[in-house]
């Protein structure tokens, strides 16, 4: 599975369809279970309902926030931060990880100047989950 789908799988629920371009996700479930079913692929090819709206707005702050309560002793800026999204969301949050990231979502930038790298990857992935019908705090510029 694709680490965007596996964010999208954290917060939509283990049935989410990531659809990586500007479209819909078909969700089946708000679950905040953030185990992806075996053998998922993740990719919007994979379902038949891929193009179909989503079933139900989920609120990424509540989700995220609640994930982020739970790594005790961590304050994890999630809002402003690709690795403590990551984090929160029990993701490998490791540079050679992001740069896989970088790479599914089509970063064309320099992946060695990982702080840059970092905000795009933060500011595209807020606005991939609000396409794919995440609300999102209204602090959060995607």
């Amino acid at each position: 599975m694709s680490i965007f789908g596996k964010i999208m799988g954290a917060i939509f629920g283990s049935k989410a369809t990531a659809t990586p371009a500007s479209g819909g996700a078909a969700t089946s479930s708000a679950s905040t279970s953030g185990g992806a079913a075996a053998g998922s692929s993740g990719s919007a090819a994979s379902s038949s309902s891929a193009a179909a709206a989503p079933a139900q707005t989920v609120d990424v702050a509540a989700i995220v926030d609640k994930a982020a309560a739970a790594k005790k002793g961590e304050k994890l800026e999630w809002r402003t931060s690709i690795v403590d999204l990551m984090k929160a969301l029990d993701i490998d949050s490791s540079l050679a990880a992001r740069k896989e990231l970088a790479k599914e979502l089509g970063y064309s930038g320099d992946t060695n100047d990982s702080a840059t790298m970092n905000i795009w990857l933060h500011k595209q992935v807020m606005a991939k989950l609000a396409a794919n019908g995440g609300k999102l705090p209204p602090e959060i510029k995607h």
